[in-house]
């Protein structure tokens, strides 16, 4: 009889769990859940529930396999704060929110859904999807909040990595700091929407793998990731959303984790053997590592060493090579011409990084090299999408990094080079251009001697013109040095004319005084305006920086930069420009009555004007040039205040395949430098970029960076930008005069891209290219991270203070670490 009744107790009680356990497929309103076996299954795929690891154990929410032996975590809620002891209650609020609470009922976790509604319930997908919903919603997918948005270390059918364009919202993995430790590693798995998206593996900020572009099929960097019977992999770019996911086609499991290690593997589970086999696994080998060979190396795994240069090129450092490192990668055999360039068909490889290139769906192959030929920043072009012959044009700008070649796997890249280099083109093509070459090479001879005949005739006219000595004259020194340097276009002015044209450099014609010296207007006896600077003996800056403003500007020609007519050093140092009526831009946003000239549209060509000129110094010209001393009054504007950079007398020019440089004597104006540059003197173009924020920032709230004050923080302009954006209150920082005149996401976006400028370690800053490219698309912004000196008494500059006192001055250009 006692026998029958323990086993009718056993009866009631596996009824009664069984009850609770379908009860728990779905949290209602303010119902609280403890630890437990499970508190919500799917179907017979995954559950959640309290799980413990790590030594000593602490214990987590999270979501598993349900029915697989080996206990495998896909998600986890609080890896970052763990509950300390076996107690844990799961709740659903009446505002959709899911919060976990530890003992005391203090919470630890929340998904942070507050939007109201009647009826809340909290749901575990057969996907593994744990969502919050409307119990009585008409659309069942109408989502309150999922945890497919805020996935951890896995990847699942379903998932999506990538951006929400319209929110700026991204999803991504993360990995576990340990097997045994939930919280987040070292390791992130990101789509990178620079550019032509591509997935990026990242260790910090360090990239260490990078798949390629999405060629139609599969990334170009993963031959083992074509289509197959299992799964189904999409790339989708829309004006929405770009993304990455897939879709189980059958029956099998299968997941893709970013292990701690930072390796990619995707497993399958096998039921004969009870265990999951590794599938796939990326990086793979030495040439998945990224830019393993350096700029336009090429890296084949089946060859020893694997790295060499693509042909016509060859190693930056040949002694490096030597000893196997091929980090500085390789450089061009022969120099560049635009106009006669031509392109080199490289096969079977995985494309380059993508994140300073260009494209566009709907032209053709020849389409993309016309569009690239024309365009001398343009270093190579490819076919976007390889289905039914290939379609698309993709376009790279910069130099080509992370080229790996395959066997029977690839991509055809057209490389821009030398027309020197012809004998890299097929032969037909090879024959095509000798014949040409005949014909330009007769033309060019009868073209030289026609030239030739000319410019004797104008040197004669010009020493009867010039006085005595007017041709070379002395700067001082050592030497004497021409004041055109190795231009000729730069005309050479007496004295005399140019005291005639300021009326003997008059006060009344005096339109201010900057480092250099003081500026005059004048007008010439043709009736063209000019504008003087007159060396003054007290400034700071010399002869260095007259020479280099003369040499540089001399060979520059952009609308964007003031153009330089010529010089005078015959009783005074002078320099002369073409006249800007509406002289500087600081005497524009910093005015309380001239910046009500400037609406959004005028302000957004000027934002967009001085980035083509950046972009034309850094990239463009002849020379590649660092301007060192971006700032508001270093901005010309013309009489469609059309902006024009101006003051060249800091600037540094890069030879070869320099990018960054470090001085001892730190030039340049507190407020617009970089941290790098103030503190360490390591300037680059990214130096420039940041002064190019710090003027975005300004122009749009018509504030100055440097003496803003605010009553709520101690920050300065740049920390008051960066607080509000972190805030969402970004429509703030916005000057009053046009708030109400433009649409107001446009100039929050800009806002966006100006702390992308500014941001404190320099490779985390765009390009100037990348600049362009984000103000005239409505491709998605990253998340901008902290900026540098964004604080006036605290923050990442104060022990330079301390140290360098004179670094904190206020709106003084630096050289030599004293102001002038």
């Amino acid at each position: 009889m006692k026998a029958f009744v323990a086993l009718l107790m056993c009866l009631v009680l596996f009824s009664c769990y069984a009850l609770v356990s379908n009860a728990l497929d779905t949290i209602t309103t303010n119902q609280s859940l403890r630890d437990g076996q499970s508190l919500l299954s799917a179907g017979g795929t995954f559950e959640l529930g309290f799980f413990s690891a790590g030594d000593p154990p602490k214990r987590y929410l999270g979501i598993w396999y349900k029915k697989i032996t080996t206990v495998t975590i896909v998600w986890v809620a609080n890896r970052v704060a763990p509950l300390a002891d076996a107690s844990g209650t799961l709740r659903v609020t009446s505002r959709g929110s899911l919060v976990l609470l530890d003992g005391n009922g203090s919470g630890i976790w929340s998904s942070n859904s507050l939007i109201p509604v009647l009826n809340p319930v909290a749901q575990l997908l057969d996907s593994g999807n744990l969502v919050v919903r409307e119990a009585d919603s008409s659309d069942p997918n109408n989502f309150l909040w999922q945890s497919f948005d805020y996935p951890t270390d896995t990847f699942l059918a379903g998932m999506k990595i990538g951006w929400n364009r319209t929110s700026g919202f991204e999803r991504y993995l993360t990995s576990w700091k340990s097997i045994d430790d939930p919280s987040p590693g070292n390791f992130t798995y990101h789509l990178d929407p620079n550019g032509y998206p591509q997935l990026l593996l990242k260790q910090g900020s360090d990239i260490k793998f990078r798949s390629g572009p999405w060629n139609g099929l599969q990334w170009s960097g993963t031959p083992n990731l074509g289509p197959n019977p299992y799964y189904r992999y999409e790339f989708v770019l829309n004006e929405e959303e770009v993304y990455y996911h897939y879709e189980l086609l059958n029956s099998v499991i299968t997941r893709k984790v970013l292990m701690p290690n930072g390796i990619v593997q995707r497993f399958t589970w096998i039921d004969r053997t009870q265990g999951w086999t590794l599938y796939l696994t990326a990086p793979i080998d030495q040439c998945d590592n990224y830019a393993s060979c350096g700029a336009y190396g090429s890296c084949r795994v089946d060859t020893s060493p694997v790295c060499r240069c693509l042909k016509g090129f060859v190693p930056r450092f040949s002694h490096e090579w030597d000893i196997l490192d091929w980090s500085n990668g390789c450089v061009r055999r022969n120099p560049l011409d635009c106009e006669e360039d031509i392109f080199v068909k490289y096969s079977s490889l995985k494309l380059p990084d993508t994140r300073s290139s260009w494209f566009n769906k709907s032209m053709n192959l020849q389409e993309c090299k016309v569009v690239c030929k024309k365009n001398c920043s343009c270093m190579a072009y490819s076919n976007l999408d390889i289905r039914d012959g290939g379609s698309g044009c993709l376009l790279w700008f910069g130099k080509l990094i992370d080229i790996r070649e395959y066997n029977n796997y690839g991509q055809d890249l057209y490389i821009r080079m030398a027309a020197s280099e012809s004998a890299l083109l097929p032969s037909p093509q090879r024959k095509h251009k000798l014949v040409m070459g005949l014909a330009v090479s007769f033309g060019s001879v009868f073209l030289i001697l026609v030239l030739l005949t000319i410019c004797v005739l104008q040197c004669k006219k010009k020493k009867m013109e010039l006085p005595e000595g007017g041709i070379r004259t002395s700067l001082g020194g050592s030497e004497n040095v021409e004041c055109s340097g190795e231009d000729p276009k730069l005309r050479l002015f007496e004295f005399a004319t140019i005291a005639n044209a300021t009326n003997n450099f008059s006060t009344d014609n005096k339109l201010g005084e900057g480092g250099f010296g003081p500026v005059y207007r004048g007008t010439l006896k043709n009736s063209q305006e000019i504008a003087v600077k007159k060396l003054s003996r007290s400034s700071g800056q010399g002869l260095d920086e007259f020479k280099s403003e003369a040499l540089h500007l001399a060979r520059l020609q952009h609308r964007n930069l003031v153009k330089l007519l010529g010089c005078c050093t015959q009783k005074e140092t002078l320099l002369i420009y073409e006249y800007m009526p509406n002289k500087s831009l600081d005497t524009f946003i910093f005015d309380q009555e001239q910046r009500k000239l400037l609406d959004w549209s005028k302000r957004f060509h000027i934002i967009s004007g001085i980035a083509r000129g950046l972009l034309y110094l850094h990239q463009d010209s002849r020379l590649r040039i660092i301007h060192r001393d971006l700032k508001a009054s270093n901005v010309l504007l013309d009489c469609e205040l059309n902006p024009k950079i101006s003051d060249f007398g800091l600037a540094k020019s890069f030879g070869g395949n320099e990018t960054e440089a470090r001085t001892k004597q730190v030039a340049g104006t507190y407020g617009y430098m970089s941290p790098e540059y103030a503190i360490h003197g390591v300037f680059s173009a990214k130096s420039d970029v940041f002064s190019y924020g710090v003027l975005l920032l300004e122009i749009i709230s018509g504030t100055r960076n440097r003496g803003f004050s605010h009553p709520d923080h101690p920050q300065n302009l740049i920390g008051h930008a960066w607080k509000l954006f972190q805030e969402g209150r970004s429509i703030e920082f916005i000057d009053q005069v046009v708030i109400n005149t433009y649409n107001i996401s446009e100039i929050i976006r800009t806002i966006h891209i100006g702390l992308l400028c500014v941001q404190k370690c320099p490779e985390d800053r765009p390009t100037m290219y990348m600049v362009i490219l984000m103000l005239g698309s409505e491709m998605a912004l990253s998340s901008p991270r902290e900026p540098g000196f964004f604080s006036e008494t605290k923050g990442p500059h104060a022990s330079a203070c301390v140290s360098q006192p004179e670094l904190c001055s206020n709106e003084v250009t630096l050289t030599a670490l004293s102001a002038r």
